[in-house]
This record gives structure tokens, C-alpha cells and sequence, in this order.
């Protein structure tokens, strides 16, 4: 596929024969014989009907046209279907917190409670808390279920396929205030629990969590197949004064980080495995967790110390100085690794980004660059995720227009194994609102977000004027080859 990227004119006969559709959802397509689609388009079809979804957006969910083109120049080719969901799926003001599993589930934990979708979004659940916490819980409550408060939180799968979460509600309820409860989700059983913790901070702020790698060996803090660690965004990013770990999913205790001038012992850490499963496509954090899992076992922390060194948490839950086999500190804070073993790591500077992508654990790398110097005046949110299963990466980026409002777009490299160059670029809703990240902000996106199914098919939070709150889309029309492999798998 690399090798055609931008190379020939798609017929409408081909398009068609691949794509049913009806209503104006391809209406640009009639303009095929004018327009220089790349070869590889020619291979896309809809994984299912998109007014299966609705025809209409006065509510969510629906579905939008967005407009795809050349990754690099202002030239459009389509205007493409997306599904498109709200606050009623999971979010609330201000963002939404999503993630994705092995079996094809779409999480979000953007407001009160966990909440997924089993079916690309026709369908979706949520959990409350039971009146009472799981036995076992070391600080039992009750609550009021569904009355908690406002509230938000995280939600990640772990590689043996069960979800760790944190729902945290600030403000005054009939259940209390500034209420840390932990949701977890067991895969072997195919249940949810709940228990109340109390956090050491006097104010918490949206949470960010990932995997640590086991057989956990934690002492004091327990043993467990992995550990769940959750950090908030204010406390570690302005004073770095720790977060909650957990070898159960359900019960937290407070866990320090290293001073970032701290000389630490070197540990050498592999992160060049031979070979991942599928689950290693859904292990990615949210970017601001700033940490990824290690096949090997463990948590890794690029770029951690302010001299640039890496931080390693190992298995048994001291911290190292992390260096890879050959002593090298990785490129930036944002790597993860994908069941192709490929190691991603992006960077941004002003208004550019630069993806780095390494196939010898971050001993050598090779890079792409993005440049929107042209267009934007900077870059407001971003985010990234990768497909090993369908050599699939994608880039999710948020910016400040030179002509005033915010612009989501996202950048898809297929077979970015062969070439880093992107395929195509997609604008995501209409880019005609101006908001802002943070509190006491009349109009509010907090933080990027996004995932990939295991058929290919991405998810991305964004905001333009169709809705007072953040929206997030899921894609529909894909290469028709992943759908044969995701049928397969």
C-alpha cells in the first residue's frame, strides 16, 4: 500500500462496487472522476451502514460527514461518514476519557461511571455501585447509587483482560465529597466491584492510569498477575507528590515517585520483545500518564528525570533509573509499544509534531514530521495510538487555527511498517469553535482522546459548535482488508 500512496484517480465504479450506501453521505463521491483519490482508496468499505446509526444529529447518537484528503496538501477527496456520540455515552462538560479492548468494546469513563459499548456504539451499558462495596474493600461504605455527584474518572484493560478504573467525585452529595471509589471490572468472572478509597490529597483532579506489568511482587502494597496505578493530573504534573497503586484493582494505597533530580540506580530494561499478542494493541495509556507497560514486566517513564534520564518501576515496585539494553534514554515523555513490538514515541515543538518509531527498543529510530506552521498558531491537544495487528498508527491533533478556532484533524498511516509517510488526513467536525482546556472556561476541552478497535476502526474525541459539550466519533468506512483480518481474529 505505501508504495500507491497518492498515486492514481479512483473510477466511481470502483467506489461503488466496494461501498453501499445511501442518503448524502457520499455525495462528494459523484465528483470521483475529477478528483485525485490514491489507489488504496479504492479498497475502502463501510464495516457497516452508517444510517444504522440515525439520520439525524438534533440528538447522539448520528452521523456527520468529515472531510478526508491528502495528509499534506489542501486537496479533499471525500466527505466520509462517522458515527458521532456525547455526553449520554460516557462524557461529560468537558471531555471524555476513552480507551478500547481486545474483544471490540469502546470504554469511556469521561464522567460519573464506567460506560461501554459492545457493538461500535448501537448499544451501551454503564456501571453504578452497588449500596454497598465488595467484601473485602479495607475502607467499607455505602452509597447512594447514581448519587454520587458529579463526577470523572479512568479506565484502561489490562493484558489479561480486565478493566481498572477510578471514578473520583469532588463535590458535595449525599454519598460525601471528594470520593475516591475504584471500579474494576474481573474478565474471568465477567463482573464489576467497587470500593471506596480515601486519597491523601485535599483535591484530586481527572486521573490518569495504566497497567504495571506482573507477576507483582509489591511487599506491603500486595501481590497480584499486575498492578493498577493512578496518578492525578494536578498533584503529579505541579508537585509530583505520587499517586495510588493497587494489586487487586479495588483496594489503593498511597505510592511516592522519585524526586526528578534523583541519581537512581541503573537498571538495563528490554524493550525489544521478540514477539506480543493482540492484547499489547490495547495497553496504551492516556499520553499523560507519560508511561507505557514493559513486556518484560513493569512500568517504564521516558524522560522522566530533568536531565532527560528514564524512570523504570520494576515488578517488585522500587524505582530505577531505566536505560534501554545498550544504556540509551528514550526521545520523549509519550512512547508505547503495539503488538507489532514497534516502539512509538512522539514529540511536538510549537506547531510541530514528530513521530519517532523504533524496531529495536529505542536503540535507533527513524521519524516523520508534521508540520502545521502554515495553519495553526499552535497546538492546543494531542494524542496517538497504534494498531500492531493492522500496522495502523494514528495521530489525533487539536490546534489553534491562525484564523481563530480550534481544528481537530487526524492523520492515519496505514502500513507504517513499510513507510511513516500518512495516507490521508481527516478533519474531524467542523473546526469553527474556540475553547479552552481548565476550569472557570465558559467553552471546554479539557484533553485529547482516542482509541483503536481491534477491526481498525478509530475513536476520537473532539468539539465544534453542533454541540455545547465534547463529542467523540467512531470510524466506519475502513480498508477492506481489516475488516476480512478483524473477522478472522
Amino acid at each position: 500500500m505505501a508504495e500507491a500512496k497518492f498515486t492514481a484517480a479512483i473510477m466511481l465504479a470502483i467506489m461503488m462496487a466496494s461501498v453501499s450506501m445511501s442518503g448524502c453521505l457520499h455525495d462528494a463521491i459523484q465528483e470521483a472522476f475529477e478528483k485525485p483519490y490514491p489507489e488504496w482508496y479504492g479498497e475502502m468499505q463501510y464495516i457497516e451502514d452508517p444510517m444504522s446509526h440515525s439520520d439525524s444529529c438534533s440528538s447522539t447518537p448520528c452521523v456527520r460527514n468529515f472531510t478526508i484528503g491528502d495528509p499534506f496538501l489542501n486537496e479533499t477527496w471525500d466527505e466520509v461518514g462517522w458515527a458521532v456520540f456525547g455526553n449520554a455515552e460516557g462524557g461529560n462538560c468537558c471531555e471524555h476519557y476513552l480507551a478500547a479492548t481486545k474483544e471490540g468494546w469502546i470504554l469511556n469513563f469521561g464522567g460519573e461511571y464506567p460506560t461501554w459499548s459492545e457493538d461500535r456504539g448501537h448499544t451501551w451499558q454503564e456501571y453504578r455501585p452497588s449500596v454497598f462495596s465488595q467484601f473485602g474493600c479495607m475502607e467499607p461504605k455505602p452509597t447512594v447509587p447514581g448519587q454520587e455527584g458529579l463526577g470523572e474518572g479512568s479506565i484502561i484493560q489490562a493484558t489479561n483482560g480486565d478493566l481498572i478504573s477510578m471514578g473520583w467525585f469532588p463535590y458535595p452529595s449525599t454519598s460525601g465529597a471528594d470520593q475516591f471509589y475504584a471500579f474494576f471490572y474481573d474478565s474471568d468472572e465477567g463482573e464489576w466491584s467497587w470500593c471506596f478509597n480515601r486519597t491523601p490529597e485535599p483535591f484530586y483532579d481527572r486521573s490518569w492510569q495504566v497497567e504495571v506489568i506482573g507477576p507483582i511482587n509489591g511487599g506491603l502494597y500486595g501481590n497480584g498477575p499486575w498492578a493498577s496505578l493512578v496518578i492525578s493530573n494536578f498533584w503529579h504534573q505541579v508537585q509530583n507528590v505520587g499517586g495510588q497503586i493497587s494489586t487487586d484493582g479495588l483496594n489503593y494505597e498511597y505510592f511516592g515517585f522519585p524526586d526528578r533530580d534523583s541519581n537512581l540506580d541503573i537498571m538495563e530494561v528490554d524493550l525489544n520483545p521478540s514477539e506480543l499478542g493482540p492484547e499489547w494493541d490495547f495497553t496504551k495509556p492516556h499520553k499523560e500518564m507519560r508511561a507505557f507497560p514493559v513486556p518484560s514486566g513493569g512500568l517504564y517513564f521516558p524522560d522522566y528525570f530533568i536531565d532527560g534520564r528514564d524512570a523504570f518501576l520494576d515488578t517488585s515496585l522500587n524505582w530505577w533509573t531505566g536505560v534501554t539494553l545498550n544504556g540509551n534514554s528514550l526521545p520523549s515523555q509519550y512512547c508505547a509499544l503495539d503488538s507489532s513490538t514497534a516502539l512509538h514515541c512522539v514529540t511536538t515543538s510549537n506547531s510541530n509534531l514528530t513521530h519517532l518509531l523504533s524496531w529495536d527498543g529505542g536503540e535507533s529510530w527513524t521519524n516523520q514530521s508534521y508540520d502545521l506552521s502554515t495553519e495553526a498558531t499552535g497546538i492546543e491537544e494531542w494524542e496517538f495510538h497504534s494498531s500492531g495487528v493492522h500496522d495502523l498508527f494514528v495521530l489525533n491533533v487539536r490546534y489553534q487555527s491562525s484564523s481563530g478556532p480550534d481544528v481537530d484533524l487526524a492523520w492515519h498511516v496505514r502500513d507504517f511498517s513499510e513507510s511513516m509517510l500518512p495516507d490521508s488526513r481527516t478533519y474531524i467536525g467542523q473546526g469553527d469553535l474556540d475553547s479552552t482546556s481548565g476550569a472557570g472556561n465558559d467553552i471546554r476541552f479539557d484533553f485529547a482522546s482516542m482509541g483503536i478497535l481491534p477491526d481498525g476502526g478509530s475513536f476520537i474525541a473532539y468539539q465544534d459548535s453542533t454541540d455545547p459539550d465534547p463529542l467523540f466519533s467512531v470510524e466506519l468506512l475502513l480498508p477492506s482488508e481489516y475488516i476480512t483480518k478483524s473477522q478472522i481474529f
